[in-house]
């Protein structure tokens, strides 16, 4: 069997989809995408076409290793995340072609589901205790959501009293027993994260992701010692060796490795081992489409560290088009009571349905983050 052509499609609301073709007409899809660059990837991907036409799909670790050593340039956001997505399609493509779902390739499932979380209140917090209500009756345990707008390095302090006062009403609404998950988003630098860490404790986060931006993490040291409750981040990791250097600090609890971002399954694999070796939890992050989060899953099946997994189903970014839209039998990704049951098809074990796929990608998208400047006109971090 020889790899033949890989075709990428950008589709609504801001997503890339990738499926390799061979020439004995096995098939795998994949999600390379890095969110608001997703033409970059997909010229990304196409370059490094060259490497993988006329080679054999099976040689996933081999394909992997020349996509990733040969170019001599390697690592960053857009080299791991295209070849992420073709890490995710050549796994699919074996599964398929061998009758089972990946993670029977891996060593077999740990778990048969796995527990879940959705998001809610915007990108600027509003409304958090209405929207936790809603997802714990649509039986969620758990929910994340961002803590803050905008803040300066040096900001006053009521901004850390509102965030404190959305906690609070998240808390409030849900009682005890619910996972809050609280997004810094990587909007708060170290003079604030001082402050807001600890002003947080009362009211026993899940976690706090990205309690600073990933080119400040080693002043977690100095600032969130003994704190208790975990500190997480990663999805602006993108290799093994990144997250080798985070781990030996001992600062961080969850990582949140992204499995369109960081190499794939492949890579995400080694990412949750070296977690696992310093009792760290994984959690791998996934706001984007079917692909990604049918890898996440998968990777979860084998991964005895993982708790829960992020989701993105009615996210506030999906706008046109929603997770289950692409999917030719959308139960296979179906929530039910917080859980997410491991797909069990051959491959990633979801089916996309590529007609839709052309369709909504006549549409395409040109989705970008929001810029966001503070009052004196200088770019914030959003």
């Amino acid at each position: 069997m020889k790899i033949t052509r890989l075709k990428t499609w950008q589709v609504p609301p801001r997503w890339l989809f990738l499926k390799i073709e061979t020439d004995e007409g096995c098939y795998g899809w994949g999600e390379p995408v890095i969110e608001g660059r997703a033409a970059t990837v997909e010229a990304a991907v196409h370059e490094l076409a060259d490497y993988l036409v006329g080679q054999d799909p099976h040689r996933i670790e081999h394909l992997w290793n020349t996509l990733y050593r040969a170019g001599f340039y390697r690592g960053g956001p857009i080299l791991m995340s295209a070849i992420a997505g073709i890490d995710q399609a050549l796994w699919d493509l074996k599964g398929r072609d061998l009758g089972v779902p990946v993670h029977q390739l891996l060593g077999g499932a740990v778990r048969d589901r796995m527990r879940m979380y959705a998001w809610t209140g915007g990108d600027r917090p509003d409304d958090v205790g209405a929207g936790a209500r809603a997802l714990v009756e649509q039986g969620f345990t758990a929910f994340k959501m961002n803590g803050t707008p905008e803040l300066a390095i040096v900001d006053s302090h009521r901004k850390v009293d509102e965030t404190v006062a959305r906690v609070a009403e998240a808390r409030d609404a849900v009682g005890p027993d619910v996972g809050i998950g609280i997004d810094f988003h990587g909007r708060v630098h170290r003079p604030m994260a001082k402050a807001l860490l600890r002003e947080l404790e009362p009211f026993h986060p899940m976690f706090v992701e990205e309690p600073v931006a990933p080119e400040h993490l080693p002043c977690l040291k100095q600032i969130a010692g003994g704190l208790g409750y975990p500190l997480a981040t990663g999805e602006r990791l993108h290799t093994r060796f990144e997250f080798r250097d985070l781990l030996a600090d001992g600062m961080i609890d969850i990582v949140q490795p992204d499995l369109s971002h960081c190499g794939g399954i492949s890579e995400g694999l080694k990412i949750a081992a070296l977690a696992s070796a310093h009792d760290v939890a994984l959690a791998p992050h996934c706001p984007l489409g079917p692909l990604t989060l049918a890898t996440s899953l998968q990777l979860d099946a084998v991964c005895h560290n993982a708790f829960i997994q992020e989701q993105s189903m009615g996210i506030h970014y999906n706008r046109d088009n929603d997770v289950l839209d692409y999917l030719v039998d959308k139960s296979a990704l179906a929530i039910e009571e917080g859980f997410c049951a491991i797909p069990q098809g051959p491959g990633l074990g979801v089916e996309i349905d590529e007609a839709f796929v052309e369709e909504r990608a006549q549409v395409g998208h040109r989705w970008r983050n929001p810029v966001w400047t503070h009052e004196d006109g200088s770019i914030a971090e959003w």
